[in-house]
């Protein structure tokens, strides 16, 4: 980068003491790293002049407060940003009572709300009647589905847009702004262990590469610098969010598409990062009964026992068992044949209603119940060859129709 004035301007307010990821926040459009369909959009909809209510929804470091300040920027709004950890409803009738007389000038306020999903139902319907008559223009950001952490009336006025995650070279190429900024160079292996640290977020990744050069002075960046400067970062992982969501589905999925690998990786993922350990254990044995069911039935004991074990010995030693059962559960042939007879006969009762019982299934306690009718004709299937009484068990009406619809994985001995 030929012109490092022109490509780092300090954002407004930022001193030259500020933190290095504040100090390079783009202020165009054109020099954001990532998100080029979402860039490409809002750009559009700056030069149409005709800003709405946005929701901006992605994982920590991949530009929502960037994009936030460039919308009100491009578009000539004045911006108030507050967090939803510390700000409440008196705060945003502050704002709002502002927007109003600024409004009246002939200017737009754009109120920034970070980590809108930590407002409550009545924080956000406080909003809603000034985004809906154009007092304010909301950009909420989160880390959160906002289809289940925004209201839905608000939601319904907002566009959404789904941040991702910054790629490895995309990352790489903030890293080398930031050592173009500081006049600081790094080893290949201390620029690798940063890139693999930060996982994606840019905010980190700089905040990171400050710290190593401050270690390293007037030296290049080494692994080292780079260790001691960045300690030991969690996983990225929300327990009530969306990469617990996320993982627990690649979990699930990977069970069931008998990949042993993946199945390991992702519980790993789960555990290291603090998720609690019975939560796993009740996956797997969701897992054993409708994913393998009867194409193994000792499936399904294997997973209880992994559940008791690893209630019976705790953290660390209950990775074990945990891990001996997802490998089993990936290992075994599937069939999820409890799942679709359970949802057939769930269908079938949803059409049909309440059927009666058959006459000569219902239980006879009393002899006013047997003059009735009540059992008559039963048939008592162990005093048949086989075990097996030819008589109807389903009601009259629906005596043709079929709930099971056996698996040619299912064992033979649990049909």
């Amino acid at each position: 980068m030929s012109d490092q004035g022109e490509l780092f301007p300090l954002p407004a307010g930022a001193e030259p003491q500020a933190p290095l990821a504040m100090r390079l926040r783009p202020k165009k459009f054109e020099h954001m790293v990532g998100q080029d369909k979402v860039v490409a959009v809002l750009r559009q909809l700056t030069r149409s002049g005709n800003l709405p209510s946005i929701i901006l929804w992605g994982p920590p470091g991949s530009g929502k407060t960037t994009l936030a300040g460039l919308l009100a920027s491009e578009t000539s709004a004045r911006m108030v940003a507050m967090s939803a950890v510390t700000a409440g409803v008196a705060d945003l009738r502050k704002v709002v009572a502002e927007a109003k007389v600024h409004r009246r000038a002939g200017l737009r306020t754009v109120l920034f709300i970070d980590e809108i999903h930590r407002f409550n139902k009545a924080q956000q319907d406080a909003i809603l009647p000034h985004v809906e008559d154009g007092t304010v223009t909301l950009i909420g950001a989160t880390t959160e589905n906002p289809s289940f952490e925004v209201i839905s009336p608000l939601l319904s006025r907002s566009r959404v847009f789904r941040l991702e995650q910054l790629d490895r070279d995309e990352l790489k190429q903030v890293v080398e702004r930031g050592l173009q900024q500081l006049s600081a160079n790094i080893e290949d292996d201390a620029l690798g262990a940063l890139l693999e640290v930060a996982r994606g977020d840019a905010r980190v990744a700089l905040n990171g590469l400050e710290a190593a050069a401050a270690l390293a002075g007037e030296r290049a960046i080494t692994l080292e610098n780079v260790e001691n400067a960045m300690q030991q970062r969690h996983l990225l992982y929300d327990r009530a969010g969306d990469q617990h969501y996320d993982i627990v589905s690649a979990l699930i999925k990977s069970v069931r598409g008998s990949d042993p690998d993946a199945a390991v990786y992702w519980m790993a993922r789960m555990l290291e990062a603090g998720e609690d350990v019975m939560f796993v254990a009740r996956r797997l044995v969701i897992l054993a009964a409708e994913d393998i069911g009867l194409a193994d039935p000792q499936a399904l004991p294997v997973a209880v026992a992994a559940q008791q074990a690893a209630h019976f010995v705790g953290m660390p030693e209950a990775v074990l068992p945990l891990t001996e059962a997802a490998l089993y559960l990936a290992l075994a042939p599937k069939s999820n044949s409890a799942l679709t007879s359970y949802g057939a006969a769930r269908e079938l009762i949803q059409e049909t209603g309440n059927e009666p019982v058959p006459m000569h299934l219902r239980n006879a306690p009393t002899g006013l119940m047997k003059s009735m009718g009540y059992g008559r004709d039963y048939k008592y299937a162990h005093e048949y060859e086989g075990g097996v009484a030819d008589q109807v068990h389903m009601p009259e009406k629906l005596k043709s129709r079929k709930v099971y619809s056996p698996n040619p994985r299912d064992r033979k001995s649990a049909k």
